[in-house]
């Protein structure tokens, strides 16, 4: 079996889990009831991976953010090179990009609210994907792309393991199998391998799984992250459990006690474009 063929069969039995314990159809925007989370201020400072971006960033630089989310990276990136192409499907996310755009007076950014591979855009000098790659099938298709799309650099942005690899024993415990997991960093480098790809991986500072701001909230988004439903035996499992799930932080937040840190890396090979 190809390093692509392995990818997308990964993805493929994760998504099938998932409808299985879910049973309930796809949302059209599965990104709805969180895409406010996505935002962030442009004129941050302390971010390292903002700051390793921007050092491979030139002031007249054009770049394309693939997957821009609601522009965490895109707007602040905006500000440090002549301009950016943001390339989102999700409406709800779009919304939040476009919002956060006016809001800060960023003008030198492009929207294009349609997927990767359907997308109509020049070619600029950088292209970037951050924490997207997870659940795009037609992987070697998408990194073309990339590819083709760039010319003088290609960035992507991947946990070493997959973004929620926090939930998985409790997901083991509340509905009593295990997790199947998307791909990540490891099968993202024998892709780029099978591509004739040699990319270099920079690891960045282990990054705390993402925290809550109340125990209300956390059980809100853990119950939905794990797709329960009330009144059965996994909620009930679920509740059992919560009193003893979480620990407060050193900011006043709640995280998930003794979840795993994630690595996030940036893998950067050479664009193709002329």
């Amino acid at each position: 079996m190809t390093a692509a063929a392995r990818w997308k069969e990964l993805i493929l039995a994760e998504h099938a889990q998932t409808d299985r314990i879910r049973s309930a159809a796809r949302p059209d925007d599965h990104w709805t009831e969180y895409a406010a989370q996505f935002r962030d201020d442009p004129h941050r400072s302390g971010d390292a991976l903002l700051d390793a971006l921007r050092a491979r960033l030139q002031p007249a630089d054009t770049l394309t953010d693939v997957g821009a989310g609601g522009g965490r990276l895109a707007l602040p990136l905006a500000l440090h090179c002549r301009r950016v192409t943001a390339v989102e499907p999700s409406p709800s996310m779009a919304a939040v990009l476009r919002q956060a755009a006016a809001e800060y007076g960023i003008a030198n950014i492009d929207l294009a609210e349609t997927d990767w591979l359907s997308a109509q855009v020049a070619p600029t000098d950088v292209t970037l994907c951050s924490h997207v790659v997870y659940t795009i099938q037609d992987i070697a298709e998408f990194v073309g792309k990339l590819t083709q799309s760039a010319r003088r650099r290609c960035l992507a942005v991947l946990y070493q393991r997959p973004p929620q690899t926090q939930l998985y024993p409790l997901w083991q415990q509340v509905h009593r199998e295990p997790r199947l997991p998307l791909p990540s960093l490891p099968e993202f480098l024998e892709v780029l391998a099978e591509l004739g790809l040699n990319p270099e991986v920079t690891e960045l500072p282990h990054q705390p799984a993402r925290g809550f701001d109340t125990p209300e909230s956390a059980r809100d988004l853990l119950s939905r992250r794990l797709y329960l439903r009330p009144h059965t035996p996994p909620m009930q499992r679920f509740e059992a459990l919560f009193p003893h799930l979480l620990q407060q932080t050193e900011t006043g937040g709640w995280q998930i006690a003794n979840a795993p840190q994630l690595t996030p890396c940036i893998v950067a090979w050479p664009g193709a474009a002329n």
